[in-house]
């Protein structure tokens, strides 16, 4: 059974293909998901052993909606706190990784705010590295404390 945490890397690595081949919700998701893709993707990834239900595509789905139609404002968190670094200059798991946390805080009830940023800060040391899950927990933690002001 897919759980939640795998759905949510999913909706990265669909977040991360919109970016890098700049492709719509519904482009990245027909390229991601394609069978003959997936298949080999499961080769390399656990996260790929099997297709997600519908509750699990539509959490996907929804994640990648809100991003796709709130990019300026979320790029806009993410410029605002990343301190002396320029938004091009993360590497692209780290944005797309803050990306996810931010609309599923902004745009998901049923998931806390420490939920979300505890799974980003892990899926940054499993895609990227532990300097960028530290990086990724500071920028999140700081936004949020200032978001309850």
């Amino acid at each position: 059974m897919m759980t939640r945490m795998t759905a949510r890397q999913l909706a990265f690595q669909l977040l991360f293909l919109m970016e890098a081949r700049n492709l719509s919700p519904t482009e990245a998701e027909a390229l991601l998901f394609e069978e003959e893709h997936y298949a080999e993707l499961a080769e390399e990834d656990i996260i790929f052993g099997e297709l997600p239900d519908q509750d699990q595509m539509n959490y996907i789905r929804r994640i990648a909606g809100k991003f796709f139609e709130e990019k300026k404002t979320i790029d806009g968190i993410i410029s605002k706190y990343s301190g002396h670094w320029k938004i091009e200059r993360l590497s692209k798991p780290a944005l797309a990784i803050l990306r996810c946390a931010i609309c599923e805080i902004l745009h998901v009830e049923d998931v806390t705010e420490g939920v979300a940023v505890n799974e980003a800060v892990e899926m940054a040391k499993r895609y990227d590295s532990e300097e960028t899950s530290a990086y990724v927990n500071a920028l999140l933690r700081t936004w949020l404390r200032d978001r309850e002001g």
